[in-house]
């Protein structure tokens, strides 16, 4: 199955194989089933043309849903709508080893960083509405823990607020930081326990390493609880600018400017 997926992905092919491909991808595990004569013929289905793009990133909708709206099993990311720099930034990642998911690594391994950066555009440019946020999913202590580190930090270990950086509405900043709603509360807890045990790295300065490192295990998981409970507001389109600049310098988003003494 991830060899079909993985050839979907790959830039030039010809539209036989790439029907093929598609065909072969999405009912791959489907048990065959049979049609009484007496059916009527079903109305065509709309297609995609295979040399397209939406076509191509078929391959990244069987984890991540369709048209890359996140899946309901509370793991994979949405990607539809993220900032383009901030997708580019994690397809090269993955590719470069910077962060850690083999079959992710499978499927782009072989992509140059241009076509990597066509997709993120792909996706980036998806305008699709956020679906509400699930109940909280922790006691109100926990998701107020989370909502202060969230909106104001703690100055006392240098964890900035996530606000700072992700923006007010954390819905992020284009072109590269991203936003933090409408992501599943496993997801945010794996992600950042990540950041904490080295398994994701970013290019330096890492700062999300270092903010990783100061948070706690109860950190990690009333920030993520209280984060996955926020309903995503203006559509969930990332901010042009922040209100202010960045209180640490982070590798990758370095058209952000950062406060006077991050920069030093």
């Amino acid at each position: 199955m991830i060899d079909c997926l993985r050839g979907l992905l790959r830039p030039v092919f010809s539209a036989p194989g790439a029907a093929a491909l598609v065909a072969l991808a999405l009912t791959a595990g489907a048990a065959a089933q049979t049609v009484p004569a007496s059916t009527p013929p079903a109305a065509p289905a709309a297609t995609v043309p295979v040399s397209s793009m939406s076509s191509r990133v078929l391959a990244c909708t069987a984890c991540h849903g369709k048209e890359g709206r996140a899946t309901p099993d509370g793991y994979f990311p949405r990607i539809a709508g993220k900032p383009a720099g901030y997708l580019a930034n994690q397809l090269l990642n993955f590719r470069d080893g910077r962060r850690s998911y083999p079959q992710m690594t499978y499927l782009i391994e072989h992509l140059t960083d241009d076509y990597l950066r066509e997709m993120a555009e792909h996706f980036a440019a998806l305008d699709l509405p956020y679906p509400p946020p699930p109940a909280p999913q922790a006691p109100a202590a926990v998701l107020e823990q989370g909502r202060k580190l969230v909106q104001g930090g703690d100055g006392a270990r240098n964890i900035p607020a996530c606000v700072a950086c992700h923006g007010a509405a954390m819905t992020g900043v284009t072109p590269s930081i991203p936003g933090l709603l409408g992501l599943p509360r496993d997801y945010l807890n794996s992600q950042l326990g990540a950041w904490k045990t080295g398994q994701r790295r970013a290019h330096l300065p890492d700062c999300m390493a270092d903010i990783a490192r100061q948070l706690t295990p109860d950190d990690v998981s009333a920030v993520s609880a209280w984060l996955a409970a926020q309903p995503v507001a203006a559509g969930g389109k990332p901010a042009r600018t922040l209100p202010a600049a960045m209180p640490a310098r982070c590798g990758g988003v370095a058209e952000v400017p950062v406060a006077a003494a991050a920069a030093r």
